[in-house]
C-alpha cells in the first residue's frame, strides 16, 4: 500500500478529459445526488487536468453519480437526457468557470488546531508529497478523510466511503493545491541579494526554457513572433496541434514541413548557455532542467542537464521504436521529408508502394499511386518521429528521478527564459522546499508563480549584469557546428542572421550599459527588453501610491545604485573591455 500512495508526485499523463455535470434538479433525494456531492465529484475531476488520476478513480467517481440517478422513461425536466450517462455529454455546466474552490470551506470543528495544521503545512512544503504521505497516512495511519480537514475539506458521507486509492486522490488533489501557495522570503530583494545567492549557492538548480535561445535565433513558443504565430498558415484548429502526438500519427508530413525552422543546426550557444556551463565549472550546478529541444546547453558544454522535452539528438520509429542517432533522419527533415523506418520500411518495398511527399505536405498530404484518397492520406508504417516529448506523451522517468533526488539537495532556483505553461515541468517550483529562494529571469512576468527576486527583461542582457557583478568571464562562444546540410533546406537557413554579438562582456561594452530600474522598493528590476503589461504596469502605480510626500524624485535611480554595489564593478569591466 506504501508503494501506492508514495508514488511520485509530478507526471505528465495523457490528457483527462474535464468531466461537467449538469444542474441538479428537482426531485427526490433518492433519485437525484446531493448538491455537495455534484460539486465535489465535478471539482475532484477538474482536478485531473492537474493531478494524475487512474481511470479506475474516474470510473468510479462517475459511477457514483450514476447509482444515485435514476432517470425516469421520460424527461421532461431540464438538465437531464433521457439515455444513459448523456448527461456528462459537458453540454450543461453546474457552475460556469467552476473550479476546485468548490471543494474548499472554512472547516473548523476542532479536529485541528491551527499549530497543528501549520506544522503540517510546513512539513509538506518542505519535504513534499511523499515524505508528508509517509508520515501522515502511512506511519500514523490518520485517516485520509481526516487529514482532509487540515486542508479544508470536508468530503460528503458519499465520498467517504470510496475506495482507498481514490481517496488518495482526493489527498494529492489537497497537496497540489497547497503546494502552489508559496510565500515570498522577505530577506531577498535586490540584485545585490541575487549576486549574493549565485556567488555563495553550492547547488544550483537552473530552469530553463526557449527565451535563453532567442538570441540565437530559434524563436520561442508564445511571445509575439514566436512558433505559435507562425503556424497561421498550416491550417491547424490549434497551434498545438503541430506538436500534438495523435496529429502526428494521422498527419506527420505536417511536423515535417515544419521541422526543418527548429531544428538545431548553425546555432551557436548564447551568453545565458554559457552562464550555465560556467556554473557548472565553479562546481555549483547541481542540475539544468531545460525544456528546449535545441541541444544547445550540450553544444555549450553543459553536462548536468535533463531535457525534459527530449531533443533532435535521437529519434525513434513509432511502429518497432528502433531508436537511431538523430542525425539519421537530419537530410530527410531539412527537405521537408517525412523519414521512414528502414526495417519496417525496406527500400524495395518504398519503391514498389511509390509514396512519397507532395508538394501539398504542408497541409499533411501524401501522394500515391491510388485514385481516390476520399479517406484521406494513408502512410507507410513505421513513420520515424524525433524524440522530443509531444503534448500526450510522458516524461520520461529519468525526470521524476531527478527531481526526487534533487530537491533533497538544491540550495538556489534559478529561473530563465521561461513562461512555465507547460506541465509538469511548470510545477517544479511548487515541489521544491518552498525556503529554497527563487530568482526569475525573463521577458515577462510569470504571474502564478511568487519568486523572491524578479529581473524583467532580456535574458542574456540581464545575465551579462549579473556576471559583471559577480566579476565573472563568460566562457567564449562555441565555435559554430559543421553545415549540416544547410544546402538541403527549403529556405535560408534561421542560423544568426539576426543574432547580435554575444561574446561575454563586450555586448556591454558595444551596445552600452543601461542601469536596471527598480520598482519601488519591490523585489522586482526592471532591465531592458521587459514587457511587464499591465502586471507591471500595477505594480508601479501600487508604489507610487505608497511614496511618502517628502520622497526624493530620484529615488528610483537613486535606489537601484545603492542596491547594486556591484554597478561600478560592471562599469569598470566594460571599460576594459574597451580598451582590449
Amino acid at each position: 500500500m506504501s508503494s501506492q500512495i508514495s508514488s511520485h508526485i509530478l507526471h505528465t499523463h495523457e490528457h483527462t478529459p474535464t468531466l461537467t455535470l449538469p444542474h441538479p434538479v428537482s426531485g427526490s433525494s433518492n433519485s437525484i445526488p446531493s448538491d455537495l456531492l455534484i460539486l465535489q465529484v465535478n471539482a475532484f475531476l477538474e482536478a485531473a487536468e492537474d493531478v494524475e488520476v487512474d481511470p479506475e478513480t474516474i470510473q468510479e467517481l462517475v459511477q457514483l453519480i450514476s447509482d444515485k440517478r435514476e432517470l425516469p422513461d421520460v424527461v421532461d425536466e431540464p438538465g437531464l437526457e433521457s439515455e444513459g450517462n448523456e448527461w456528462l455529454s459537458g453540454e450543461e455546466h453546474l457552475d460556469e468557470d467552476l473550479d476546485i474552490s468548490a471543494l474548499f470551506a472554512d472547516v473548523n470543528d476542532g479536529t485541528w488546531t491551527k499549530e497543528e495544521i501549520r506544522e503540517m503545512m510546513h512539513f509538506l512544503k518542505e519535504r513534499g508529497m511523499g515524505h508528508f504521505v509517509r508520515k501522515y497516512a502511512i506511519n500514523l495511519a490518520i485517516p485520509i478523510s481526516k487529514l482532509l480537514l487540515a486542508f479544508g475539506i470536508k468530503l460528503c458521507p458519499e465520498l467517504q466511503q470510496t475506495s482507498r486509492s481514490t481517496l488518495v486522490y482526493f489527498l494529492r488533489v489537497a497537496m497540489w493545491k497547497e503546494l502552489r501557495i508559496r510565500d515570498k522570503l522577505p530577506q531577498y530583494n535586490t540584485i545585490a541579494d541575487a549576486v549574493d545567492l549565485i556567488r555563495n549557492g553550492k547547488r544550483i538548480l537552473i530552469l530553463t526554457g526557449a527565451g535563453i535561445s532567442v538570441s540565437c535565433g530559434i524563436p520561442d513558443f508564445r511571445s509575439r513572433n514566436g512558433l505559435y504565430a507562425q503556424l497561421g498558415d498550416y491550417e491547424l484548429d490549434d497551434p498545438q496541434q503541430m506538436f500534438d502526438i495523435n496529429y502526428f500519427r494521422e498527419n506527420p508530413s505536417v511536423f515535417y514541413s515544419f521541422a526543418s525552422q527548429i531544428y538545431p543546426s548553425n546555432f551557436v550557444p548564447s551568453p545565458c548557455h554559457r552562464f550555465i556551463k560556467l556554473i557548472e565549472d565553479k562546481g555549483q550546478l547541481l542540475r539544468n532542467y531545460t525544456q528546449n529541444i535545441d541541444t544547445l546547453e550540450t553544444l555549450a558544454g553543459v553536462e548536468r542537464v535533463l531535457q525534459c522535452h527530449g531533443s533532435f539528438a535521437t529519434a525513434s520509429c513509432l511502429l518497432c521504436r528502433r531508436k537511431v542517432p538523430g542525425s539519421e533522419i537530419e537530410s530527410d527533415i531539412m527537405r521537408r521529408k517525412v523519414p521512414l523506418c528502414s526495417v519496417c520500411n525496406p527500400l524495395t518495398a518504398v519503391s514498389k508502394n511509390g509514396k512519397k511527399l507532395s508538394k501539398k505536405k504542408a497541409k499533411g498530404e501524401w501522394d500515391s499511386d491510388c485514385e481516390d484518397e476520399s479517406d484521406g492520406p494513408t502512410y507507410p508504417p513505421g513513420i520515424m518521429k524525433p524524440d522530443i516529448t509531444f503534448f500526450g506523451e510522458k516524461l520520461t522517468d529519468n525526470f521524476d528521478r531527478s527531481l526526487e533526488e534533487d530537491r533533497e539537495n538544491v540550495d538556489l532556483l534559478l529561473v530563465i527564459g521561461t513562461s512555465l505553461k507547460v506541465a509538469p515541468v511548470a510545477d517544479i517550483l511548487s515541489h521544491l522546499p518552498h525556503s529554497v529562494p527563487q530568482i526569475l529571469i525573463n521577458k515577462t512576468p510569470v504571474k502564478h508563480i511568487n519568486p523572491d527576486i524578479i529581473l524583467l527583461g532580456n535574458a542574456d542582457d540581464i545575465i551579462l549584469h549579473l556576471c559583471g557583478a559577480l566579476g565573472w568571464d563568460l566562457p567564449p562562444p562555441t565555435a559554430l557546428a559543421s553545415p549540416a546540410r544547410s544546402a538541403e533546406r527549403m529556405q535560408p537557413p534561421r542560423g544568426n542572421m539576426k543574432k547580435r554579438p554575444s561574446t561575454g562582456m563586450e555586448d556591454e561594452a558595444e551596445f552600452g550599459i543601461q542601469e536596471p530600474r527598480r520598482v519601488g522598493d519591490s523585489h522586482v528590476w526592471i532591465f531592458p527588453g521587459a514587457e511587464g503589461g499591465k502586471w507591471l504596469s500595477d505594480l508601479e502605480r501600487k508604489y507610487t501610491n505608497e511614496l511618502v510626500p517628502d520622497s526624493s524624485p530620484m529615488s528610483s535611480a537613486a535606489q537601484t545604485r545603492a542596491s547594486t554595489p556591484a554597478t561600478a564593478d560592471l562599469r569598470r569591466e566594460v571599460k576594459k573591455a574597451r580598451i582590449e
